[in-house]
């Protein structure tokens, strides 16, 4: 993770503007997610896609996802590494016995 931070804070730091102000990269992640819901639905929901829309790729609009939330972490100062480890630690803390293990041979 910390090397995908370095990526994307070595990229935005050539131009001028910087990192763009958190509010307005909030309505960029609320526009990324909009465009993955969106091909969600056209690929597993009940809604098909209109024949003039053009083809989107799961792939790329989770990676857009992934680009902003990683411009608002590193706007922030905050270490997604260091954070994912913390959410890990409590979904294994507090869901360790919600679910079923698959029985290992």
């Amino acid at each position: 993770m910390k090397k995908l931070q370095k990526q994307v804070d070595d990229w935005i730091s050539r131009f001028e503007e910087g990192y763009w102000p958190p509010l307005t990269n909030l309505a960029r992640l609320m526009e990324e997610v909009g465009e993955l819901s969106r091909i969600m639905n056209h690929s597993f929901g009940n809604k098909p896609k209109k024949s003039e829309e053009r083809d989107q790729r799961l792939s790329e609009e989770l990676a857009d996802v992934l680009f902003v939330i990683i411009c608002i972490a590193n706007e922030q100062g905050i270490d997604l590494e260091e954070a994912f480890e913390g959410v890990l630690k409590k979904y294994r803390d507090r869901d360790s016995d919600r679910w079923t293990l698959k029985k290992t041979s």
